[in-house]
């Protein structure tokens, strides 16, 4: 496993890839209203791609296992899809929470995130699964910095989500990422033996995409056969954040969160 920080050049870069995907999640939460589909979300990010010379990351990925690739622009996921949903003519309801992920390549360079949305009301146990898989990502915020294990941090998330009576995905898992979506090292939400044996320090000017990945239920998910979509196996929802972080010396940054 080879990590590498990042260049001032490169983190310059980054920093307008990671705002354009800020900028677009922005523009489809104010979408994700009941009666807009989820392929009217994807041709907005589209729009909002190229107002700053972007492209997807996501369009004509290869399926790992040998299947059609990827063909939207945007995933789009509703109540138990957590990741990898097909944009298309399904529309928003009333009481949906929709997860909605974004990757670009900018100049060279990516930016990865997600957030999930909530539409009207919901369930009081929902509106918290969300807020907690939100929350989640706060903790890189406070914990993350150079010369910490990554294994502090993912213990932190998982006590989170497990203290709050939340189940963490295992099966998916955040990723280092620069002129590629996916790059060195693999980023766990939760500590495990495989973690313990082989856990790195964070770096300075390392970038790094977390993505935690909660459910109402159990942690089991299973594929559907479109061979994208994964949805929870017992059917209950689940949520999904991520962002791309600058690990500094002293803290992470955000280089997805659009600045006031």
């Amino acid at each position: 496993m080879t990590i590498r920080p990042k260049s001032p050049e490169a983190v310059r870069k980054m920093r307008a890839a990671g705002r354009t995907v800020g900028l677009a999640l922005e523009r489809l939460g104010e979408l994700t209203r009941p009666g807009v589909t989820t392929a009217e979300l994807d041709a907005e990010a589209v729009r909002m791609f190229g107002r700053h010379g972007a492209r997807s990351l996501f369009r004509g990925q290869p399926h790992p296992r040998g299947g059609p690739p990827y063909p939207g622009n945007i995933c789009v996921s509703v109540n138990e899809q957590l990741v990898h949903g097909i944009p298309g003519p399904r529309p928003v309801r009333e009481g949906d929470i929709v997860s909605v992920d974004v990757g670009v390549q900018q100049d060279g360079w990516c930016g990865d995130a997600a957030r999930t949305f909530i539409v009207g009301e919901v369930p009081e146990r929902v509106a918290a699964l969300v807020a907690t898989t939100e929350e989640a990502l706060r903790v890189v915020l406070r914990e993350a910095r150079a010369g910490v294990l990554w294994s502090a941090v993912a213990g932190k998330i998982e006590d989170l989500v497990r203290r709050a009576g939340f189940s963490i995905v295992t099966d998916y898992v955040g990723h280092g990422i620069g002129r590629q979506m996916w790059e060195p090292p693999k980023v766990p939400n939760y500590v495990s033996r495989d973690l313990l044996d082989n856990d790195w320090m964070l770096l300075e000017n390392m970038t790094l995409a977390v993505e935690p990945m909660v459910n109402l239920g159990g942690p089991d998910v299973r594929e559907e056969p479109d061979g994208w979509t994964v949805v929870t196996r017992d059917g209950k929802p689940c949520a999904h954040f991520e962002d791309t972080f600058l690990v500094h010396r002293d803290g992470a940054e955000p280089l997805t969160r659009v600045k006031s």
